[in-house]
């Protein structure tokens, strides 16, 4: 039998009681729950039934792809500004504020549902559950995408996804994320509208990028180095309109932290919560639905006047570090019905064909000009298992080298260093005693340079 666990539950006493709310954790589509497919399906047909967003979003997009600078150097745009022009570079800080106006236009509709991401570097096959009639398939036909799946170019590996992380420079890292197969590989292997300047026309582009956004939130928990030139956004510069409503001016240099949004990335059944002062910006309840664990902790605080609920399916685990303030509402509780999730609508929603009206922009051919290789000389990481860990990791090189091992906590503490001489294949043992979360693994050979930066789970 099953058993689920509430290790601290803390209620409250609420001051003021919120009828709205807003989910906060993104999950892997494989991660979802049925309420949580169906209801994310539902809430994109919506979308559509209405003002449209999405069609408006892919308008905008497709009119401020890419520019020829040379005809207009006052013409801004939002793709490929890298690495000669930083000072026009936008790229993952305007797709991050994109998805989350999508994101909060969708919990408007149910608030408690969310994003999900694709790792394309692991769910690289076209029967893969994401295109089941049940989840983005029925998009295909009814709104006419015409998607070709797996038919115009690979999707990357892992090991072109860890190379990333060891970027130290946020330029250079941000060039190589966009132009190569971690962003490419989703566009191009789709087809259809998404290898297109079109390409949010397709329900499959907010959850490639919130891919892209993790990769980014997790490079910079690393580095904490993101910086931009400009100080607003197209779309996000207090000047544009969408039914009715004058979106604010954003800037870039103010979002480089996902958590500024109130969002998290949860991953092989561990969603952590750490850094984050609960501060209802966005949402007058904040969600963090998860049906595996959730682990909050390390200043996760909710100050007083704050509303903040917690509910897993599994087991929530409330760490030294986790703060409820007199005069807050939080609420954590463990449901295995999905009560806590009690936004599931009496009718389901109008799944219309739709197809998109006609547009020359469907034919533009995107130049995917190389992000530059990477490491070809250096040995790159092959394997680093088990991946989450228990007790110890194994890390093969694909050559013999001399090598120092750093293994980091999220905060950037050292914990762990271990030196190698000419091996390829390196052990680092006893790690019971370490606390269950997130972790990075930083390679450097003999002369300091590193090879590469991993993230790992310890469960």
């Amino acid at each position: 039998m099953k058993k689920n666990y509430l290790k601290i539950s803390i209620v409250i006493l609420v001051l003021l009681v919120q009828n709205i709310s807003g989910q906060s954790i993104r999950k892997s589509f494989d991660e979802m729950s049925d309420y949580e497919i169906t209801e994310l399906v539902d809430a994109f047909y919506d979308l559509r039934n209405g003002p449209d967003l999405m069609n408006d979003l892919a308008n905008f997009h497709g009119q401020f792809f890419n520019f020829d600078n040379t005809m207009d150097p006052t013409r801004l745009d939002l793709h490929f500004n890298l690495p000669d022009e930083p000072e026009r570079e936008i790229f993952l800080a305007w797709h991050r504020r994109m998805i989350f106006e999508l994101e909060q236009a969708m919990q408007e509709i149910n608030p408690d549902i969310s994003l999900c991401y694709w790792d394309s570097s692991i769910y690289q096959s076209p029967n893969d559950p994401l295109w089941d009639e049940s989840f983005l398939g029925s998009f295909d036909a009814n709104w006419g995408l015409r998607r070709n799946l797996g038919g115009n170019g690979p999707l990357p590996t892992v090991t072109e996804v860890s190379n990333l992380m060891g970027i130290s420079d946020f330029y250079q890292f941000s060039n190589v994320l966009e132009r190569d197969a971690v962003h490419r590989g989703g566009h191009v292997w789709t087809g259809g509208p998404m290898n297109s300047p079109l390409s949010p026309r397709d329900p499959v582009f907010f959850i490639h990028h919130s891919f892209v956004d993790k990769i980014w939130q997790e490079w910079e928990t690393i580095y904490q180095s993101s910086s931009f030139m400009p100080t607003s956004m197209l779309r996000y510069d207090g000047t544009y309109v969408f039914d009715g409503e004058t979106l604010a001016s954003v800037d870039p240099n103010d979002i480089t932290d996902a958590r500024v949004y109130g969002v998290f990335y949860a991953e092989n059944g561990l969603a952590q919560l750490d850094n984050y002062i609960v501060s209802n910006t966005y949402n007058p309840e904040e969600v963090f639905y998860y049906q595996f664990n959730i682990e909050a902790g390390n200043n996760f605080i909710v100050p007083s006047g704050a509303a903040a609920r917690m509910a897993s399916l599994n087991e929530i685990n409330l760490t030294p570090g986790f703060e409820a303030s007199a005069g807050s509402s939080f609420q954590a509780s463990i449901d295995d019905q999905n009560a806590n999730l009690g936004n599931r609508r009496s009718l389901l929603a109008k799944r219309d064909n739709k197809p998109y009206p006609h547009s020359e922009m469907l034919y533009t051919e995107i130049v995917w000009e190389e992000g530059g290789d990477l490491l070809d000389d250096k040995p790159i990481i092959i394997t680093a298992a088990p991946n989450p860990f228990t007790e110890k990791i194994t890390i093969k090189l694909n050559e013999r080298k001399d090598c120092v091992i750093e293994v980091f906590n999220m905060m950037g503490m050292l914990i762990k260093e271990e030196a190698f001489q000419n091996t390829d294949t390196m052990v680092i043992k006893n790690l019971y005693g370490l606390a269950n979360g997130f972790y990075v693994i930083r390679v450097t050979d003999a002369n300091g340079e590193i090879l590469v930066v991993k993230r790992i789970i310890k469960m």
